[in-house]
């Protein structure tokens, strides 16, 4: 399933990129636009894009422990969900082909699920033998990048990034009341990002289809020894990939 929703999302990159592509050779014949773009020191980009993640965990031992777990939670998955994402983008120029790239504002909003098969489902408590439990998160990330990036030919430019990126999760329920039925989070992760891009030059903008992905290191999972939902897992990692466009 992940791997379908990465192609899936490779493809639209791909298609976007090839469109926006397109349209920019159309206009070879012409012009070169933006000739001195690239030279500046420091350029500024707004990016809008959507995400999909998900959660990498591990069971705990006691998963599927009669004695521990009473025959109750037999199998756990996590679900892929769609999210956006909002940011700033500051380059800073240090090479012909070195960049380093940060977002001093950048929020992401995204929704991830755990799908839990009960042997004996609570249905007065709203249970199913299929029962979903999801996890909303707000985060505000802090990515710093080196871009490297090819020779530019005539309005179309391509490069790859690679980075590390801090986040801390504005909804996380970690500490909160009343969440004895969530598996509670922690807010901070930290996490390495990767991936490709084409720059496209316009007369009077620079259209930027991206696509990244990135994973968490950090175990995010407060364990409740407690509660069903959370008991019977021990890691929790992040996982996400994100298409965007941004317009410097």
């Amino acid at each position: 399933m992940h791997y379908l929703l990465r192609r899936q999302i490779t493809c639209i990159f791909f298609i976007v990129a090839a469109c926006c592509s397109n349209t920019a050779s159309a206009q070879l014949r012409s012009q070169v636009n933006l000739p001195d773009h690239d030279s500046k020191l420091y350029h500024f980009g707004i990016n809008l894009g959507f995400n999909k993640s998900h959660f990498n965990f591990t069971h705990h031992p006691n998963f599927l422990n009669p004695q521990m777990n009473g025959d109750t939670v037999m199998g756990i998955e996590s679900i892929n969900n769609t999210g956006i994402n909002l940011a700033w983008l500051v380059n800073l120029n240090i090479s012909e082909h070195f960049d380093i790239r940060t977002y001093p504002l950048n929020l992401t909003f995204s929704e991830k699920a755990f799908e839990y098969r009960l042997t004996y489902p609570d249905r007065p408590a709203g249970e199913n033998p299929l029962t979903i439990k999801k996890i909303q998160s707000i985060s505000l990330s802090f990515p710093v990048q080196l871009k490297f990036s090819s020779d530019r030919i005539h309005n179309m430019k391509v490069y790859t990034i690679a980075g590390m990126k801090l986040d801390y999760d504005l909804a996380a329920n970690a500490g909160k009341k009343n969440t004895d039925e969530l598996v509670t989070l922690k807010p901070f992760d930290y996490s390495v990002e990767g991936g490709l891009g084409f720059h496209i030059y316009f007369p009077y903008f620079v259209l930027t289809p991206e696509l990244k992905v990135s994973w968490g290191f950090a175990n995010l999972h407060n364990r409740n020894a407690a509660l069903k939902y959370s008991s019977n897992i021990d890691k929790i990692n992040s996982r996400m990939i994100m298409f965007s466009l941004t317009v410097e």
